[in-house]
């Protein structure tokens, strides 16, 4: 019996890998976040599988659930929206895991960052402009983050800066980054990415507290901010110069 850690991507059931595909239709056992991961995701799953929905679980019912499929020799499918890699909350229940002997992996999955540039047609490094991608998260109601992570400290790199979990104070991060990026510096919010109720808004760190604040995003947001946005200004990679030595 193992159980399948998988991205589920960010919310349209086909941004779905293959391998999470098939690892949803083969498991007896589907636990998933029903606030996040769309009833179409679900529809793979063998007919008779045991559907739990864990936004109303603690860490140790989800555990319990996980161990109890493990008695009965099923194979879980654990499926978690975007990818697991951040903000997934998956490491403490692989450490519980552990300490059961119970067998597990990852299959990982489009992050929610990554469809909200999709949204935008945006890649967030340009040459010249932008190379460095900071992931991070708004800390208010939620674990303090470590010291060194502040948003201001952050920001100091000038790099294309990614907040998860922040929406509904955007007022607050815009103050915050302004010293660092400058009022005119290019913001868009996402929220809901690959949704069919997808929200994009755009601004700069001067306008978009009020965009926010005008619309109904509050929650399910990445925020995405730097001049890389303004895509402009910026020199041609060296990957596709004529230029460039080739074999």
């Amino acid at each position: 019996m193992t159980v399948h850690f998988i991205g589920a991507g960010p919310g349209a059931a086909d941004l779905l890998t293959l391998r999470a595909q098939r690892l949803i239709a083969e498991c007896p056992v589907c636990l998933y976040a029903g606030a996040l991961v769309p009833p179409e995701v679900l529809e793979h799953a063998p007919a008779d599988a045991r559907l739990v929905d864990t936004q109303s679980l603690d860490l140790n019912e989800i555990v319990g659930e996980l161990s109890a499929a493990h008695e009965r020799g099923h194979d879980v499918a654990r499926l978690h929206s975007g990818d697991l890699s951040i903000y997934s909350a998956a490491a403490e229940q692989m450490r519980h895991l552990d300490e059961f002997g119970i067998p597990w992996d990852v299959t990982p999955g489009v992050p929610a960052f990554a469809a909200a540039a999709a949204a935008l047609g945006q890649e967030l490094t340009l040459p010249g402009v932008a190379q460095t991608v900071i992931l991070t998260r708004h800390a208010r109601c939620a674990t303090p983050k470590p010291e060194g992570e502040e948003l201001g400290a952050l920001a100091e790199h000038g790099a294309t800066l990614v907040i998860h979990l922040g929406a509904q104070a955007m007022k607050e991060l815009a103050a915050e980054l302004e010293p660092h990026y400058g009022p005119d510096c290019p913001v868009a919010v996402v929220a809901w990415a690959s949704w069919p109720q997808e929200v994009v808004l755009r601004g700069t760190l001067a306008t978009i507290a009020g965009e926010v604040e005008r619309s109904a995003v509050r929650r399910t947001a990445v925020i995405i901010v730097g001049p890389a946005l303004a895509k402009r200004g910026f020199s041609e990679s060296h990957l596709y110069s004529p230029e460039r030595e080739r074999p």
